[in-house]
């Protein structure tokens, strides 16, 4: 889809990845192939589902010809970013570091191309070069280079000066971590550009003015050093994307399953779909145009929260994943659910009520689906039960219940150990065996 646009920079201001960038950087990437990198800090094992746009960044620079590196902080997150927080973070040790940036290494190998010919992606790790990097020359060499009171004007830091905590030097130190970080990409790889989040804004900037104060030549160099930074994603409530959210999906398939990442995009509102698509996906212009039209004229058909469900969910678990999506979601809706392992049902109904039974019981002689109903709160007395059942209403994992004598038995559990209560279309219970 890059090819519909003419260079990068154009089809990440179409987008709405473009919240600024340092003068020139347009006509930078119009001009000659650059290098350009994005920090992910391994402040927690998994990369989150608002880092789809710096890691989308990365991927569209690459299809328009540029030399994409994905820096993973396993230095700067023994220090912790202070932007975009009230309060410091607790600080990891370096094992957990360590482990974290792992696993984030691991996520990125799935969306950038690191065999292509002529531009292949390149991951490195900060810890590199900060963890065996001396103070008194870090001080000397990068410290000298700093006014204070330049460091004092950026929002990062400002903001934390007027609350009760503060801020420690060590997240004050931050930024001069970062700053370096450009500072040795661009003399070690020749990388000229940097990218991020809008929060990022003043670390990033930092970095451009060290290399610059450094380095006489940045000036000199064809374009310069630049750098582009996202917009923060929020919806149109005002929620942010993002790792503090609490059930924010990751991009792990063990903490996040594709049916549940499927299913948080399908969620999207009308009013949020098509920025979106935008963002997150390859839908061009044109395809756009008509998903445009469908959410106006045929709203109830959500064509554009499925294909950003279906592409955002292809792009990050695959084929496989997508299909897994698709059989959950064929199962839930057409009453099916015995079809699918206990953990899978666990997972989709992780948010309804739930109880406990006994799993002598079951193997004793079973147990009422109309006691069971009770028991579980989701009927107030057995006649309610009868009248439920006369009624059509009442379903046991997902096939409707005919009598209200019906035994539940061991036989009924689903990979062993669960089984669901419905009331209706939507007031399920999930109960467990224990």
């Amino acid at each position: 889809m890059s090819s519909v646009f003419t260079d990068a920079f154009r089809e990440l201001e179409w987008r709405g990845s473009v919240y600024d960038s340092t003068p020139g950087a347009e006509d930078a990437l119009r001009g000659e192939k650059v290098s350009c990198y994005v920090g992910f800090d391994p402040s927690s094992a998994s990369l989150h589902v608002g880092s789809l746009v710096p890691v989308l960044g990365l991927m569209r620079m690459q299809r328009h010809g540029h030399s994409p590196i994905a820096v993973v902080g396993g230095g700067t997150g023994m220090i912790g970013d202070p932007g975009g927080r009230d309060e410091e973070r607790p600080l990891l040790g370096r094992e957990q570091v360590e482990r974290n940036t792992d696993s984030i290494r691991s996520q990125l190998e799935r969306f950038l191309d690191f065999e292509v010919r002529g531009n292949p992606a390149k991951l490195v790790n900060n810890a590199d070069w900060l963890l065996g990097l001396g103070l008194v020359d870090f001080l000397r060499d990068v410290g000298k280079r700093f006014n204070v009171n330049y460091m004092l004007a950026k929002e990062s830091v400002r903001s934390r000066l007027t609350r009760a905590g503060g801020i420690s030097y060590t997240e004050f130190s931050y930024m001069l971590l970062q700053a370096y970080d450009f500072l040795r990409l661009y003399r070690d790889r020749g990388c000229t550009f940097q990218m991020g989040g809008s929060d990022q804004w003043g670390n990033i900037l930092a970095g451009v003015d060290l290399i610059r104060r450094m380095d006489s030549a940045a000036g000199k160099a064809a374009g310069g050093v630049h750098a582009v930074v996202y917009p923060l994603i929020t919806s149109s409530s005002g929620e942010k994307f993002g790792k503090s959210i609490a059930g924010a999906p990751t991009l792990d398939p063990c903490a996040t399953s594709p049916y549940r990442l499927y299913q948080f995009f399908l969620n999207t509102s009308d009013a949020d779909v098509i920025r979106y698509l935008k963002l997150f996906t390859d839908v061009g212009p044109e395809d756009l145009g008509e998903l445009e039209y469908a959410v106006s004229h045929e709203p109830g058909k959500r064509a554009a929260q499925r294909r950003l469900a279906r592409d955002v969910t292809l792009l990050v678990h695959g084929q496989d994943g997508l299909d897994q999506s698709a059989r959950v979601t064929r199962a839930l809706f057409g009453g099916e659910l015995a079809s699918l392992s206990a953990a899978e049902v666990e997972e989709v109904f992780e948010d309804a009520p739930g109880g406990y039974i006994s799993r002598q019981d079951l193997e004793r002689g079973g147990e009422t689906v109309q006691k069971m109903a009770v028991d579980q709160n989701l009927c107030s007395s057995g006649g309610e039960v009868r009248r439920l059942v006369d009624q059509g209403g009442l379903y046991l994992n997902g096939v409707r219940v005919e009598d209200y004598r019906r035994v539940v038995t061991v036989d009924d559990l689903i990979g062993g150990r669960a089984l669901v209560l419905r009331r209706g279309a939507r007031e399920h219970r999930l109960v467990r065996v224990k």
